[in-house]
């Protein structure tokens, strides 16, 4: 269509010329052409996507009237023109006609008018996104027109979307939703047609924002808001988070996921999602129709791709909308929302497992809610056969069990626990057998390997009449197995079921094994179980994989590492082939005779070559620093930084895409850090020209507006290969040589430091100490653990340090500095500088008001120390800066100030005796007692402020720090000064607390002792009963450090008085008679024995009848704690002085009476020296006749305290006087006899004793058995048996257990005669062999000296023997005494059983007596 008319038509330029003559006339004056028409109709489209008034342009088409057609008319509910007979078809008919005459297709005409009309009915809107009730039902009149046009594809979707966008303006959301909700044009359809993806994307989520702000007004239109968003918010999450195989045709497939994920993720941004819907019952149909199918995935999909959908490897913004939308919910309702949906028929796999995923990450208390559902599931699926029960627990389970052991069991765990023991879900009936192996032989064709592996490796329990359903599963999945080429013996040790990956290769997965066994070997020092069954059951794995991986050749150490040990181990028990290891012995000498000769790895050039290619770099960080001295140049430094690394990447010869990973873990020592002598030159380069160019930038400028150019020198140093040398260097430095480092250091360093924590999100945890650590720290966090105040030169860097460190992070990033110092300082180095600045400046301890300056100081100036302590008090004094400590991850707590406090190293105090003293009583007792307890205080509570002391103390007394010297080499062992000063302050306090304490109250320290015990593992493991035993040894020494009065706690306020002991008691009978008792058994150490009785003299002194609370005293202990006399027996020569001593001071009558029997009882087997021979002068020279000293278990063990003391060749002659004269002490002294025997073995070089002890075991035995005096309980005692079950107090747990080792160990001694004739010997001789067979089955007689395997033969050969021996009523009672041991040892339980079958049958043959 020409744009102007011609020139002879005699029109003038305003006269308008109808659009049908022009038609016309051009038809009438040319001939029919098809080429020519078909130009001539896509002029005709142009025109009318041009046309901005197109009911205009029909007027001038149509002839008149032409009213008919004018859709603005037909949707006008309240035109008194509306005629209700005017059909769409009628409609349908017209638009046919006018796109006919205007030679255009119908489809495109159509679009056009809709288009039309709906920007009609969104004009004059009275709401941003919604229509008003009017323009609703015009819009509805208008919808009907269109779905007859597009029934009758009389309708274009894609014109009618470029129309609607060049109307965009005057559309509203509302009624973009109503296009879509009636299928006229999806709202995909409409984005995908617009070319602008955020001019999309904006207008979208402007829209998006507008409907949520109309849920925070109350309105009749709520429901249409509601509906709207809830429909957008399922479009954009379906669109988003779905394959792009469906897609439209016109757009690329990236587009519309860009879009969708784009939109969300800035509603999340917004926390638009959460006001979606804030009720439950709506919030579940939202996830309703979230998590049910649109496009469905059947439950061999979801098996088979189960593990694609992990919380890792979900969409982090699908995680992060579940995350939101379950925040709404309890836990509760979370999983019952899941359980409403799988009530479909069917859901969204996909969806459905990732909300469980999200659920058990994301929130651990719904982690036991899912065990829960999961039992519930089980159980009804073999209650009633559901199969749908039964898979959606099976893949709950499994997706669970993906997040890792810490969210939820393996699936192996699971599988074991659920079918492989006989109270198993499928233990209940042979259909429920039938069920689950129907169940897992129907999974098999879809099953991934790893579960088929532990399938195999561990399949459920089943009975054995019918282990055919197991043989028939077990072979289908090896069949499927060898189906995909995975071999089952192949499969690794510790190798988990439940990981996502792929199977590994086998020596891949031999190298983690390696690894782990070897941790596992480190802690127990013991073969670990699963090595010793592979060598057994899966010896092909075990020899051509494990063992190759950990015999790898290798330079050996000197002192042999945990991998060494662990192979010499293995050689020991023949578990490595000779060959095999005489190879590996020749490659580890082959590999030490050629390690002078291997190159290091990295640079590999001349040092003449290193020098050269260090110039560039020197002289491009040489241009870098002159810049730094023009701060109009500032905008040239970043590409400045580009050409210094350039230049760093030749020296190093390393490629620019090596970047550091998070992934990676960087192991260093801080000991003793190495830096590579290849980096060691790069390294110092670039750390003083970053300290240089720093001093040289603020020195013009301050940090703030320096720009980025210090990130990006960080940055360079972050390199892959460079930041493990570079923190090596730094630990050097800070660790090693800070109280050297010049001012200009100190603060270039502690600029480095802030920019390195803010790039800590990039970088590599670090590994300190063996490379068998798995603990790793940040590098923030590595970097403050290298500041030390145990000195006074190391405190006063520490306090240069992190002075400086805060103060640039507040300068560099002064809008923010609080936000800047959490994530770029570590809240560490925070405490530690108010740990500094208590102790170094006296003025930060007194209340003065806070000053209100605009930031801390930078002085980039060498300043003297006076100085930093003003900068430092500056800092201090800063209102922003308190204001920040009052946040709890930075506020100085007491624990913490007592943890550094403990740091403090012996005579490098800065502070003076006095000083410290004052320090003390003012951090103690002004600033941390008074400080609630919300705010790391004690709140006023002075027991809080003990306890808390003591915890403190036992932690670092256990610690490495405490005995290793990790500060400072000349460190002595636990001899911090700070300790004992503070065990100063722990005392003083206790003191205080006693004035005030109820009588009936028990002490704290007890109540703390209970709860750290409680709170250990227990165990016969030897790493758990060595952390136990340290725990002990602590408590005792803090008992050493308190008065003595604690051991005895209140006095009684009844009369007779007496002090109450029970927590004592309690302690010793269940603690310190396992660990911390002397020589073995019945005696507890000399310090806390003599303490305890210190104890006793004070609160008789404060007695007003001091013998009756001694007597009283010493009574409860024989009759609660035997193993406090028996310890005063054993320490008597230096505890009768003291005693004595003290007594006299007040009291003017003879010892107790208590005392005076123990003083009679050592008397009575008092051992004195007469020339070389030492003999029992007093009791041999005694009148047999007059009874010993009672009890007679107190005499005994002071008879067995002196026969210890004797000589081996005495120890005859003091028996057999024994024999003839003193039966009453025969079986006590039997029993601490055994006690003794026990001991010798456990103690290492011990065979002397043992030999000893052995001897006198036996001549008691001969003894009891000539005087037929009853022996054999003492190895069956219990607490409850009248007279000797006391004796079980004064033994440790282990001896107790030990006695079946006791007992065969004397079987050469035992009178075979008797033993015979003997009614309950066989009793006991069996159960002391089932016994012997359990320890050793569990390890712990591993533990005792000699050859268990051959005590274990001679046993059972003695009691076969014996067996044959008995008479008939030996073995009444013999069933019961089997009674779940009998597997211990069959061809025994037979033969019992066999002799026990043979009485009973005698017993029914025989004529009954009647009368």
């Amino acid at each position: 269509v020409p744009a102007s008319p011609p020139r002879g038509s005699g029109l003038g330029v305003g006269h308008v010329l109808k659009l049908i003559s022009l038609l016309a006339g051009r038809v009438k004056r040319q001939k029919h052409n098809p080429e020519r028409e078909q130009k001539l109709k896509e002029s005709a489209v142009q025109l009318l996507r041009r046309h901005q008034n197109l009911e205009d342009l029909l007027l001038e088409v149509e002839d008149p009237p032409c009213k008919k057609l004018c859709l603005t008319w037909l949707i006008d509910c309240d035109s008194a023109e509306a005629c209700s007979d005017l059909s769409s078809s009628f409609i349908g008919s017209a638009l046919r006609d006018q796109a006919l005459r205007l030679g255009i297709p119908v489809a495109i005409l159509a679009a056009k008018i809709v288009a039309c009309s709906v920007k009609q009915v969104c004009s004059k809107p009275g709401h941003p996104v919604l229509l008003s009730l009017e323009q609703r039902k015009k819009l509805s009149s208008l919808l009907d027109v269109a779905q007859y046009l597009l029934a009758h594809s009389m309708f274009s979707r894609l014109s009618f979307c470029q129309e609607l966008w060049s109307v965009q303006s005057s559309l509203l959301l509302e009624a973009v939703w109503r296009l879509h909700v009636h299928s006229i044009v999806s709202l995909w359809e409409l984005l995908e047609s617009h070319p602008d993806v955020q001019a999309v994307t904006a207008w979208l989520f402007g829209n998006l924002h507008l409907l949520c702000e109309q849920l925070e007004t109350s309105c009749p239109s709520d429901d249409t808001t509601r509906a709207m968003l809830s429909d957008f918010v399922q479009l954009l999450v379906l669109r988003a988070f779905q394959d792009n195989s469906d897609l439209g045709r016109t757009m690329e497939p990236e587009k519309m996921p860009q879009v969708a994920l784009s939109v969300l993720q800035r509603m999340l941004s917004c926390k638009l999602i959460l006001d979606l819907d804030c009720k439950v019952s709506e919030f579940s149909n939202n996830s309703d129709s979230q998590l049910n199918p649109v496009f469905p995935l059947i439950v061999s999909d979801a098996i088979q791709m189960q593990r694609e959908w992990s919380f890792a490897r979900t969409h982090p913004l699908l995680t992060s909308l579940y995350r939101q939308l379950f925040m709404m919910l309890s836990p509760e309702e979370a999983v019952s929302c899941l359980q409403e949906v799988l009530e479909e028929q069917e859901v969204n796999w996909q969806r459905v497992l990732s909300c469980v995923s999200v659920l058990v990450i994301c929130f651990p208390e719904a982690q036991q809610l899912v065990r829960d559902w999961v039992a519930r599931l089980m159980a009804g699926a073999f209650e009633s056969f559901h199969l749908d029960s039964m898979v959606t627990a099976f893949l709950i389970v499994r997706q669970a069990a993906l997040e890792g052991p810490a969210v939820f069991p393996s699936y192996a765990e699971w599988f074991k626990a659920s079918f492989g023991s006989s109270s198993g879900y499928h233990s209940c009936s042979k259909k429920a057998l039938v069920f689950l192996f129907k169940f897992l032989s129907d999974l098999v064709p879809w099953e991934a390997p790893r579960y088929l592996q532990v399938h195999i490796l561990h399949p459920p329990l089943v009975p054995s009449k019918y282990r055919c359903l197991l043989g028939d599963y077990v072979s289908l999945a090896r069949t499927r197995l060898t189906d995909l080429k995975v071999s089952l013996e192949n499969m690794g040790l510790y190798e988990d079921a439940t990981l996502s990956g792929d199977i590994v290769e086998p020596r891949s997965q031999a190298a983690q094994d390696v690894e782990k066994a070897i941790s596992m070997f480190e802690h127990t020092r013991k073969v670990p179980v699963p090595v010793l069954e592979a060598s057994i059951f899966r010896r092909p794995y075990y020899v051509s994989h494990f063992l190759p991986a950990l015999l790898t050749p290798r330079v050996l150490p000197e002192v042999p590492d945990a991998r060494a040990l662990f192979v010499e181990s293995l050689r020991r028990a023949d578990k490595i082939p000779p060959s095999m290891y005489a190879a590996y012995c020749q490659a580890c000498a082959t590999a030490e005779e050629e390690k002078p000769e291997s190159a290091e790895p990295g640079m590999r050039t001349e040092p003449s070559c290193v020098e050269e290619a260090l110039g560039p770099l020197r002289t491009a960080l040489e241009q870098l620093r002159a810049l730094m001295t023009d701060p109009t140049q500032y905008a040239a430094l970043s590409a400045q930084m580009a050409v210094v690394a350039e230049k760093l990447d030749v020296v190093l010869g390393r490629r620019r895409d090596e970047v550091c990973s998070e992934e990676m873990k960087i192991q260093l020592s801080s000991l003793a850090p190495d830096v590579p002598r290849q980096y060691q030159v790069v390294v110092d380069l670039l750390l003083t020209a970053f300290c240089q160019d720093l001093i040289v930038a603020c020195s013009f400028v301050p940090p703030e507006r320096q720009g980025p150019w210090a990130t990006l020198f960080v940055r360079t140093l972050c390199a892959r290969t460079l930041l493990p040398a570079v923190l090596a260097r730094l630990c050097q430095l800070l660790r090693h040589q800070g109280p050297r480092l010049s001012a200009p250091h100190v603060l270039g360093l502690a600029a480095l430091t802030v920019h390195l924590g803010e790039t800590r999100a990039t970088l590599p945890e670090v590994n300190t100490g063996s490379a068998a650590a798995t603990h790793s720290l940040p590098v923030p966090e590595f970097l403050h653990r290298l500041l030390s105040c145990h000195a006074g030169e190391s405190a006063l860097f520490c306090l240069k340090f992190c002075t400086a460190a805060i103060s640039y992070s507040w300068c560099k990033f002064s809008p923010q500095p609080q936000g800047a110092l959490r994530s770029c300082l570590s809240p560490g180095l925070i405490k530690k500088f108010q740990f500094a600045v208590f102790r170094s400046v006296s003025e930060a301890r007194e209340p003065r008001p806070t000053e209100n300056e605009a930031g801390p100081p930078w002085r980039p100036s060498c300043l003297l120390s006076a100085d930093w302590q003003s900068a430092a008090l500056a800092l201090w004094r800063q209102s922003s800066f308190q204001e920040l400590l009052e946040e709890p991850e930075f506020q100085l707590t007491y624990r913490d100030w007592l943890q550094l406090e403990l740091e403090i190293a012996p005579g490098a105090d800065p502070l003076s005796d006095t000083e410290r003293q004052d320090f003390h009583q003012w951090a103690i007792h002004e600033h941390f007692l008074p400080a609630p307890l919300a705010s790391g205080g004690c709140g006023g509570d002075l027991e809080v402020a003990c306890t808390v002391l003591i915890d403190v103390l036992m932690d670092f007394y256990q610690s490495p720090r405490s005995c290793d010297p990790t500060e400072s080499p000349n460190w002595p062992h636990g001899g911090h000064k700070g300790n004992v000063d503070l065990f100063c302050r722990l005392q003083e306090m206790a003191a205080d607390l006693e004035l005030s304490y109820p009588v009936s109250q028990e002490h704290f320290v007890f109540r703390v002792f209970r709860r750290r015990l409680k709170d250990l593992a227990s165990g016969r493991l030897v790493a758990t009963s060595l952390w136990r035993q340290q725990e002990v040894f602590m408590c005792k020494r803090v008992l050493l450090h308190l008065p003595p009065s604690v051991l005895l706690g209140n006095m009684q306020a009844e009369e007779p008085a007496a002090p109450s002991c029970e927590e004592f008691f309690h302690l010793v009978n269940s603690e310190l008679r396992n660990f911390c008792n002397h020589g073995g058994t019945l005696s507890l150490t000399h310090d806390i024995t003599i303490h305890f009785f210190r104890g006793l003299l004070n609160a008789c002194s404060h007695s007003l009848d001091a013998s009756l609370t001694a007597n009283l005293t010493l009574a409860q202990c024989q009759a609660r704690c035997p193993l406090i006399v028996t310890s005063a027996l054993s320490w008597w020569s230096s505890l009768e002085s003291v005693l004595c001593g003290h007594w006299q001071k007040f009291s003017q009558v003879g010892l107790p009476h208590e005392l005076q029997r123990l003083q009679e009882a050592q008397q009575f087997m008092k051992v004195g020296h007469s020339g070389t021979c030492s003999v029992c002068l007093s009791f041999l020279s005694l009148d047999m006749t007059s009874p010993a000293p009672t009890p007679a278990w107190v005499s005994a063990a002071a008879l067995h305290f002196a026969v210890q003391r004797v000589r081996r060749d005495d120890v005859r002659r003091l028996l057999n006087k024994l024999d003839f004269e003193r039966e009453e002490l025969l079986a006590p002294f039997f029993f601490f006899s055994l006690l003794s025997l026990l001991s010798s073995h456990l103690i290492p070089s011990a065979t002397a004793d043992s030999l000893k002890a052995m001897e006198v075991c036996a001549e008691v035995l001969a003894c009891l058995q000539r005087r037929k005096l009853p022996w054999l309980r003492l190895f069956q005692l219990t607490e409850a048996d009248a007279g000797l079950g006391h004796l079980l107090r004064l033994a440790p747990d282990q001896h107790t257990r030990l006695l079946p080792f006791a007992f065969y160990r004397l079987l050469p001694h035992f009178d075979k005669a008797a033993t015979v004739r003997e009614e309950g010997f066989l009793h006991v001789a069996v159960d002391m062999y089932l016994q012997l067979v359990q320890l050793f089955m569990e390890g712990e007689n591993t533990t005792l000296q000699g050859h268990p395997v051959e005590l274990i033969t001679e046993a059972r050969l003695f009691l076969l023997q014996l067996i044959r021996r008995c008479p008939q009523k030996c073995f009444s009672g013999i069933v019961e005494l089997l009674a779940g041991r009998a597997d211990c040892d069959p061809e025994l339980t037979s033969a019992l059983l066999h002799r026990h079958q043979a009485v009973t049958d005698v017993d029914l043959y025989q004529e009954p007596h009647l009368f």
